[in-house]
């Protein structure tokens, strides 16, 4: 088996929005991405980026499933497709993940639910969303 060494990283994220346009977003890390509010705007809104977040977190967490599984060289690459339910009425927000994940390789189908399901319990992001976390909120 495969011996991982994580290696912690800055993580957070600051917003800044003006009277008018669109929120932009930098990482701890520098990284940036605008946002976007209208309904037929290209881009990612919020919600979007929370779904972004936990299918990239699925996918980088099948391939350590693999590679912990000892089976990363028939690994071919995995793609997460996630989107939600939204509630009707305040407070507003997802009350249900809808994910299909898709492992490609030459792999059988007991292998592929064995990645699967190891991704699920390795994914930071998966983990929290199972959770209620506390939100700690500050007004500066």
């Amino acid at each position: 088996m495969v011996d991982l060494k994580i290696k912690k990283r800055p993580i957070g994220a600051v917003a800044r929005v003006q009277r008018n346009g669109h929120p932009q977003v930098t990482s701890r890390t520098g990284g940036e991405i605008g946002v976007v509010t209208g309904a037929s705007e290209e881009g990612f809104n919020p919600l979007d980026l929370m779904f972004a977040s936990l299918s990239a977190c699925l996918v980088l967490s099948a391939r350590i499933a693999a590679s912990k599984l000892s089976v990363l060289d028939r690994f071919d690459g995995a793609s997460a497709d996630v989107t939600g339910e939204k509630s009707a009425e305040e407070p507003y927000r997802i009350e249900r993940f809808i994910v299909a994940i898709t492992i490609d390789g030459d792999f059988t189908q007991e292998e592929r639910h064995q990645i699967v399901h190891m991704a699920e319990e390795i994914c930071t992001v998966s983990n929290t969303l199972k959770t209620r976390p506390e939100i700690s909120l500050s007004v500066g």
